[in-house]
């Protein structure tokens, strides 16, 4: 995406939410953060995103996730909106705040306006868009969706999974994997540095070129 992307830290924003005025980075704190933005409230697409964002909040906690969503509508009509979305995920209580924009400026500053989409005044409306921010307040992942394509609550938990292992280890994860995979050492880890590393043992892969790049463990 243009603009604020992966690698860039996150602006110090000052936003008001349905949980009272704060700093992004005071929210964000020494942890990891998801901060989500809808096209709008009373949408069918961006309600059933938040009912299932509100029913993973136990899964994202456990992994020491904060999140943090937002639109372009007020906090009254997130305050309203609510109700419909704790009724259609099963009672799953939305315990996390929501960032009222009705200027619109939040958004701009976060990278999270759709390119095409306009509402029916002609303004820009925000992306489905998605930024992963690790403990040091910079952009790890990013997604961005259209207005029609839900997002997958499962494949954002084992990105963060994957990211969080990254981050902990020098290690990679291949393709396809999924919590409790076996991961993949990094190249820049000698085959000396890897049994201190890893005393657990590693698997490296005989391929063709003989070279030793694909080593498989556990962590």
């Amino acid at each position: 995406m243009p603009g604020l992307t992966i690698g860039d830290t996150i602006p110090n924003l000052e936003v008001e939410t349905t949980h009272g005025k704060f700093k992004l980075h005071d929210f964000a704190g020494d942890g990891w953060t998801i901060i989500f933005s809808h096209p709008g409230d009373f949408t069918p697409v961006c309600t059933t995103e938040l009912g299932k964002m509100a029913a993973y909040t136990g899964e994202f906690r456990r992994r020491g996730l904060k999140l943090l969503g937002l639109s372009c509508d007020d906090l009254r009509s997130h305050a309203d909106w609510i109700k419909d979305i704790e009724a259609c995920s099963g009672g799953c209580k939305v315990d996390f705040p929501i960032i009222g924009d009705p200027k619109r400026e939040i958004i701009k500053q976060l990278n999270m306006v759709d390119p095409d989409e306009k509402d029916p005044t002609g303004n820009q409306v925000p992306s489905r868009a998605l930024h992963i921010v690790g403990p040091d307040k910079k952009i790890k992942l990013s997604f961005l969706y259209p207005a029609s394509t839900g997002r997958n609550m499962d494949e954002v938990v084992r990105v963060v999974e994957s990211l969080q292992k990254a981050a902990k280890h020098k290690v990679a994860t291949p393709v396809n994997w999924k919590p409790g995979d076996p991961v993949v050492i990094s190249p820049g880890v000698s085959n000396e540095q890897a049994k201190e590393m890893f005393p657990q043992g590693y698997e490296t892969v005989d391929l063709p070129s003989k070279k030793e790049y694909l080593r498989f463990t556990n962590v």
